[in-house]
């Protein structure tokens, strides 16, 4: 029976049954080479000591066993069986660099002990989470039984694991085609297969060893759980959904698959269907942290921002020392145009984590559409010193004094953001707006052409650019381009006004249904602009 890689967990050496607690070296096989394993027959009092030491491990009895095999070994130092039982108490206690020396101890004593070897190889597998090298390690030790024992089922198994987990799926397919034809058509090959030829790109086999797997009598989530990694590195988000769905309709699986499962739909786009299935997981017992944010993260993608807050505010009430949890929801706060409770969240997740720079520059931006938009300065400042090579930060410095009158301030800030094409068509953009404001019509309409070029639907430039031709009496240049920036935002209110403005001055047949379409654009900015301004009371996630 091949033996499943249980991950990082202790469980292995419980699991492993008496097969692995056994001590007795393997005795040479036909063809074996010499000295692959101890000739002589062990001593029937040998035995009795293994026993009693093997007795006590199994009760847990960890320092008994310890005490008869630090008396054992002073009489019998080369006994390989009791290197062995040392091992695996040095490893139930934790002690890793013990256990790994009383294994290496008992396979110099014993080359051909294949139970020191499984034990010494799955002591690596139990690191990979804290040493990079383990996987390597343990392969390793699975090579160096096959040296003795090509034929050995478990090692084979083990080496195809890690082959696998490794990227050389090959060489995993190799190690798969030695286990017996019964092992290979055991679920857990199964898996091991699939995922080989994943790895491989090889789709047919792929999908043919899935559907094997998933009709097979003993397919469960571990095998499914065991290849995501691969599945996922090679773009089968599809594949190991199947998988996960083949082994909740077996029953039995746990909260943490029911919850991959549903990102596994969020990656592929079904947000109806990620939200319920991690809804399902969720009501399995207290929802963690984790679990809320991905729900929070999956209704903001389908536009349901209260239901965002509804997640993020339990998460809230579990951790509230989570900087980052403030911080989702402060920008949740800003999609629903609740400025007051952005502000708060936004100035706790500052407050936690005063050096994490996408808090400041949230927090900057949100502050800059406040009262008194010199509010937002110490933030933006912060944020520019942070990163000092991201030049947003300088562009909404530069917003920031434009929109307090700064102008020498701004446009010093603004300068900087055009050195980056991702800022450069904005910082023209409100370079062209000082340059209006203070009287420099043509060096505006060049700063506004730039922008342009930088991007062509830009509305609030063409807005701007609109009112620069107004102001040169260019009606004709100016309604082409406020009508071409109410094509990009009908909403828009510069652009709204601006064309207003246009139709009064050349008394124009339309300026009566421009007024009213303007009364309708200035009343809904001024519901969002209260909105903005007032704070909202979240009910925790269990009352919703």
């Amino acid at each position: 029976m091949l033996q499943r890689l249980v991950g990082k967990s202790r469980r292995w050496l419980l699991l492993s049954g008496l097969a692995l607690l056994c001590p007795a070296p393997a005795r040479p096989q036909a063809g074996s080479p010499p000295g692959s394993a101890r000739q002589a027959a062990r001593p029937p009092a040998t035995e009795q000591q293994i026993l009693r030491v093997q007795g006590l491990l199994e009760q847990g009895n960890l320092a008994g066993a310890r005490d008869l095999l630090d008396r054992y070994l002073k009489e019998q130092p080369q006994e390989a069986g009791f290197a062995n039982l040392l091992g695996i108490v040095e490893a139930r206690e934790g002690n890793y660099r013990a256990a790994e020396a009383a294994f290496e101890r008992a396979i110099a004593h014993a080359p051909g002990f294949a139970n020191a070897y499984l034990n010494l190889g799955r002591l690596h597998q139990e690191q990979t989470g804290g040493d990079a090298d383990a996987g390597r390690k343990a392969l390793g030790v699975y090579q160096r039984l096959l040296r003795h024992r090509p034929d050995h089922a478990e090692a084979n198994y083990q080496s195809a694991v890690l082959l696998q987990s490794l990227g050389s799926y090959r060489a995993s397919l190799a190690h798969l085609v030695r286990l017996p034809a019964e092992l290979q058509a055991s679920a857990q090959a199964l898996a091991v297969r699939c995922a080989d030829y994943v790895g491989l790109r090889d789709q047919t086999q792929a999908d043919e060893a899935a559907a094997r797997l998933l009709a097979h009598a003993d397919f469960s989530e571990p095998d499914a759980v065991s290849i995501l990694p691969t599945l996922a590195a090679h773009g089968r988000d599809d594949l190991a959904a199947r998988l996960l769905e083949g082994a909740a309709r077996r029953g039995q699986v746990s909260p943490e698959s029911i919850h991959r499962l549903g990102l596994l739909y969020e990656r592929q786009g079904q947000l109806e269907q990620a939200r319920a299935t991690m809804e399902k997981s969720a009501t399995t017992g207290r929802p963690l942290v984790p679990l809320l944010v991905d729900l929070a993260r999956v209704a903001h993608k389908q536009k349901d921002f209260q239901g965002a807050l509804g997640y993020l505010a339990h998460a809230r009430d579990l951790e509230p020392q989570n900087a980052g949890l403030h911080y989702f929801f402060g920008l949740v706060c800003v999609d629903l145009n609740l400025g007051a409770e952005a502000h708060l969240a936004l100035s706790k997740a500052v407050g936690l984590d005063p050096n994490h720079p996408d808090y400041q520059y949230a927090m900057g931006v949100v502050s800059s559409y406040r009262h008194d938009p010199a509010e937002a300065l110490p933030y933006l400042q912060k944020y520019i010193q942070l990163r000092p090579q991201d030049w947003r930060g300088r562009l909404a410095l530069g917003a920031v004094h434009y929109r307090s009158k700064d102008f020498p301030a701004a446009r010093r800030e603004l300068r900087e953001a055009l050195k980056a094409p991702e800022t450069a068509a904005a910082a023209h953009y409100y370079l062209g707006s000082i340059a209006r404001q203070e009287g420099r019509l043509e060096e505006a309409l060049g700063e506004l052409g730039q922008a342009l070029r930088g991007n062509p639907d830009y509305a609030d430039a063409l807005a701007e650019l609109g009112q620069c031709h107004l102001q040169r009496k260019e009606h004709q240049a100016a309604e082409r381009a406020l009508a071409r920036a109410l094509e990009i935002d009908p909403g828009h209110y510069a652009a709204n006004f601006n064309l207003l403005t246009l139709f009064s001055r050349t008394r124009d047949a339309r300026q009566e249904a421009q007024a009213r379409r303007f009364d309708e654009v200035r009343q809904r900015r001024e519901e969002r602009a209260q909105e903005f301004l007032r704070g909202i009371g979240v009910r925790p996630y269990g009352d919703q």
